[in-house]
């Protein structure tokens, strides 16, 4: 029983992380995306293909966490998908930086560190979906 309320908290921790950190993303990059609230001006040299890259993450963080709520077994696949659109991003980044494209210092750390947090996000819901698919065997 210890290992099933284990489960359920980190279940519920997950989702409450994906819901902030979805929510914020969506607000941030919409913002700049949309030049509400002069987020551009703020934001300085900002690249485009990045924010919207940084969207459509946001995007799949509050799907997964729709799915977890509902204990749908494709919860994890949303953020797989923002891992592929994360982890390309960062590559074309890469290679725009190489070519000399104009940006900001902090772009390449927040896209290893999104990367790796989506990484660790979608690692943390496969497990989540695998022990609830055998607790459930275990019970039927």
């Amino acid at each position: 029983m210890k290992a099933t309320r284990n489960i359920k908290m980190i279940r519920l921790i997950l989702i409450g992380v994906l819901l902030f950190f979805g929510l914020i993303t969506l607000f941030l990059s919409s913002s700049i995306l949309l030049d509400l609230f002069d987020m551009r001006e703020k934001e300085g040299n900002y690249v485009q293909f990045v924010v919207l890259a940084n969207f459509f993450a946001s995007v799949f963080y509050l799907v997964a966490a729709f799915g977890l709520i509902t204990s749908k077994p494709w919860a994890r696949f949303p953020l797989w998908m923002a891992s592929v659109v994360l982890i390309g991003t960062s590559l074309a980044f890469a290679w725009y930086v190489y070519q000399g494209g104009i940006h900001e210092q902090h772009t390449s750390m927040a896209l290893v560190f999104r990367s790796l947090l989506t990484l660790a996000f979608y690692f943390t819901a496969a497990w989540i979906g695998r022990t609830q698919q055998q607790q459930l065997n275990k019970t039927t």
